[in-house]
């Protein structure tokens, strides 16, 4: 057996039944300790100045693996990182690795998989091709400024214009958000194209959704 300190690896996942497999297959490999197991952010926050791998779930119930990456590089800069994700959506992964995830793996992959990624991160080796963290990168940054715009748009909107969005979040049709805000129909359906063209969406569920999704509007 090797006298080499071992390579204390971190787990981070809020589901037990694939953590608790996880860390004690890791804890058989030599070379490799377990030293902690977090089911949660709050959880796993005390513990990010020990190891020297981390592997962290993406979603977890009280916050993401994301926000984890952050704080540990602000922590423990040398450690690396590995992201697990049952997501395939490529805005997670370059989420990730503009945080400064080292490596982003699908929990679909394999134990020995995973357990050879730990290893090339402990001597140094890289999982992402060059070009493939470059690409990420570019649409991470292509993503927040298309957020951006739309959050421009948004802010574009009058206070009439926002009234008339939220009467449509209830369901309501024109006629009736005529009748809500004491308008004439003409004037709520010249709100809706004034509110289209500023958010450039053609319908009135794309409005509404872009309106949820960047918190101008929050349906009850």
């Amino acid at each position: 057996m090797s006298d080499e300190r071992p390579v204390k690896v971190l787990l981070v996942d809020d589901h037990a039944a694939f953590r608790e497999p996880l860390a004690f297959m890791l804890g058989r490999q030599e070379g490799l300790e377990v030293v902690a197991q977090a089911g949660s952010v709050a959880e796993a926050k005390p513990l990010l100045d020990q190891p020297d791998i981390a592997v962290l779930d993406l979603h977890l119930g009280d916050g993401e693996g994301i926000d984890l990456i952050r704080q540990l590089r602000a922590v423990n800069p040398k450690c690396r990182v590995l992201l697990l994700t049952a997501a395939t959506d490529m805005e997670d992964r370059a989420r990730a690795v503009e945080a400064g995830a080292d490596g982003v793996m699908y929990k679909s992959s394999s134990v020995t998989d995973v357990i050879e990624a730990i290893r090339k991160l402990s001597a140094g080796e890289a999982l992402l091709a060059q070009g493939e963290v470059i690409d990420l990168l570019r649409y991470a940054a292509q993503k927040r400024e298309r957020d951006w715009s739309a959050k421009s748009s948004l802010e574009r909107l009058t206070p009439r214009e926002r009234q008339v969005l939220e009467e449509v979040s209830k369901g309501l049709s024109d006629k009736e958000i005529a009748l809500a805000l004491s308008v004439s129909h003409e004037t709520v359906r010249t709100h809706m194209v004034n509110i289209l063209g500023k958010l450039g969406v053609e319908s009135r569920l794309q409005a509404l959704l872009q309106a949820v999704r960047y918190g101008l509007i929050k349906l009850e």
